[in-house]
C-alpha cells in the first residue's frame, strides 16, 4: 500500500471555454512566486495544456486519464508527479460533469476529483449573465452529485466595479467562497488553432503574459484561502501497478521531439524506460538522422501538416526512417507520426508534399473535425501491439485525414458508431488513435521485446 500526502485542488468549470488554463497558468505561476513548488496535472488525454504548465513550472506535467488508465495508474501518476512538490494543481477537462458521453460521468473532471479525493475551484466566466444566474448555475453544478467536493469559485473575465456586489450575491445565495477574479485582460489571451490551443513555445511572450495573469490574480484572489482548501485535501491510500518487467539487455528507441511531433504522455514513455527502453529524442523537422542503435521508433502526434514543407525537404531523413521501417524497425506511429508516414502530405494551403512512403496514400486537411474521441481499439489481426481480438482503450482528435486510414483495427466508441482504421503488421502501429503504454498490462514489454528481437538481428 502507498500513501500520498500532499495539498491539492483541482481547476474546474460548467463548461469548455471557461478560463481553465488561464487560471491555472496564473495560479501555479502566482505559487511559485509564494515559495510553493506546485506539481500540475491534467485530467484526460489533452497533449497541449500540459505544455502550458511545464512551461510555467519548469516540471514536467502529466495526465491523469481515467479512461486510457485504471485507477491505480492514475493515483500513481499522482504520487510520481508529486515527488518533491508542495501542493499539486489539477486541471479539470470541459464540463465538470462531462465525461464518456451521453449520461456517464467517467472519465471527466468530476471522476477524477472523487477517486483522487481532490477539492474543486469552481471557475465561473461571468460575462452575459447576471449575479443571480451565476449562482444559480453554482447551485447546480454543487448540488447535481451531493459529493461534488466544489469548496469554492473563482471568476474569469469579470471587471473589477463588478466584483464587491457579484461576490456578495454568490456567497450568499451558494454558501460558497468567492476566493477572487481575473479581470479581463485581452492581450494575455492564450491562442487556438485546429487541435486547440496554441502550444506555449510559439506564443510570442508567453511568460510575461503569465507573469501579468499571476499578478493580476493576486491582487484580486485571497491566495491564502485557495493554499488552505488544497491543504484540507485528505491522504490517498492506492495498491501500486505491478512494475513492468525489465529486459535482460536495454534497448535504445528514438523518439521524435520537435515542433511537428510533441504529443506524448510522460508516464507512457516512462513506464518504457522502467521495462528497459533508453529513449533517444531527434527531430526529424531538424534533419536529424535516425540515432545510431537506434532498436525502436516512437513518432507522435503533434503539427507535421503546418511543417510538411520543411518536413519533406529533409530528404535523407524521411527516406532514412521510411527504409528502416519498411525493413522491420518497430514503430509505432500515431496521429502526426502516421501523417507523417504517408507518401504525401498536404499542408494548410492544400499544396502536396512527399513524406517517408510507408502508408501509400496521401493525407489532406478534411476541413473539420473527424470523427473523434474515446473508443475501444480492437486488433482484427495480431501484430507489434496486439493479438487478433485484443484491445486497448484509445483516443483520436484529428482535422486531418487519410485516403487509406487502414483495416487492422475497429474504433468502437461507448455506446455510439465504430470504424475501422489503422495499420498494424509484426513491427508496426500506424494510425490516427493515440495509445497509452499503461492502458494495458505488458503492453510496454511487448513492444520492447519485439525491438529487442530486431536488435539481436541486427547485432
Amino acid at each position: 500500500m502507498t500513501r500520498i500526502h500532499i495539498p491539492r485542488l483541482m481547476i474546474a468549470a460548467p463548461a469548455s471555454g471557461s478560463g481553465k488554463t488561464t487560471v491555472t497558468c496564473a495560479l501555479l505561476t502566482a505559487l511559485l512566486a509564494r515559495g510553493e513548488r506546485p506539481a500540475a496535472f491534467k485530467c484526460g488525454p489533452d497533449y497541449i495544456d500540459p505544455l502550458f504548465h511545464t512551461a510555467v513550472t519548469g516540471a514536467p506535467a502529466r495526465n491523469l486519464d481515467l479512461f486510457l488508465t485504471p485507477e491505480d495508474r492514475v493515483l500513481d501518476s499522482l504520487s510520481r508527479g508529486c515527488g518533491g512538490a508542495t501542493l499539486a494543481v489539477l486541471e479539470g477537462v470541459m464540463g465538470y460533469y462531462d465525461g464518456l458521453g451521453g449520461d456517464t460521468v467517467t472519465a471527466g473532471s468530476y471522476h477524477l476529483a472523487r477517486v483522487t479525493k481532490t477539492p474543486v475551484v469552481l471557475v465561473l466566466r461571468c460575462r452575459g449573465m447576471s449575479a443571480l444566474t451565476a449562482a444559480a448555475l453554482v447551485r447546480g453544478v454543487r448540488d447535481f452529485q451531493a459529493d461534488s467536493g466544489i469548496a469554492a469559485l473563482l471568476l474569469d473575465q469579470l471587471s473589477p466595479a463588478a466584483w464587491p456586489g457579484t461576490k456578495a450575491v454568490l456567497e450568499r445565495e451558494t454558501g460558497l467562497p468567492v476566493a477572487g477574479f481575473l479581470p479581463s485582460l485581452p492581450d494575455c489571451a492564450l491562442e487556438s488553432r485546429h487541435l486547440g490551443l496554441v502550444a506555449p513555445g510559439e506564443l510570442p511572450g508567453f511568460r510575461e503574459k503569465a507573469r501579468r495573469l499571476a499578478a493580476a490574480l493576486v491582487e484580486h484572489t485571497d491566495l491564502e484561502l485557495l493554499q488552505g482548501i488544497a491543504r484540507s485535501a485528505p491522504p490517498l491510500a492506492y495498491h501500486p501497478p505491478a512494475p513492468p518487467r525489465p529486459l535482460e539487455r536495454p534497448v535504445r528507441v528514438a523518439v521524435a521531439r520537435d515542433a511537428a511531433f510533441s504529443f506524448y504522455y510522460r508516464d507512457s514513455l516512462e513506464l518504457l524506460e522502467r521495462a528497459g527502453a533508453e529513449l533517444v529524442p531527434f527531430s526529424p523537422l531538424a534533419g536529424d538522422p535516425l540515432p545510431p542503435g537506434a532498436a525502436g521508433l516512437l513518432l507522435g502526434g503533434g503539427y507535421p501538416e503546418l511543417h510538411a514543407r520543411e518536413l519533406s525537404q529533409n530528404r535523407s531523413t524521411r527516406e532514412q526512417l521510411g527504409q528502416a521501417i519498411l525493413g522491420g524497425l518497430p514503430t509505432v506511429a500515431e496521429c502526426g507520426g502516421f501523417l507523417y508516414l504517408h507518401r504525401q502530405l498536404a499542408d494548410k494551403a492544400g499544396a502536396f508534399w512527399p513524406m517517408a512512403g510507408v502508408i501509400p496514400a496521401s493525407a489532406r486537411d478534411g476541413g473539420r473535425l473527424q470523427p473523434f474521441g474515446y473508443g475501444t481499439l480492437a486488433a482484427r489481426q495480431g501484430g507489434l501491439l496486439l493479438d487478433e481480438g485484443e484491445s486497448v482503450p484509445a483516443h483520436a482528435f484529428h482535422y486531418w485525414q487519410s485516403d487509406d486510414e487502414g483495416d487492422g483495427f475497429r474504433f468502437q466508441k461507448p455506446g455510439g458508431r465504430g470504424w475501422r482504421c489503422g495499420w498494424q503488421t509484426g513491427s508496426l502501429y500506424a494510425g490516427f488513435p493515440h495509445l497509452h503504454f499503461g492502458s494495458r498490462e505488458g503492453l510496454a514489454e511487448r513492444f520492447l521485446a519485439v525491438c529487442g528481437a530486431y536488435q539481436e538481428r541486427k547485432r
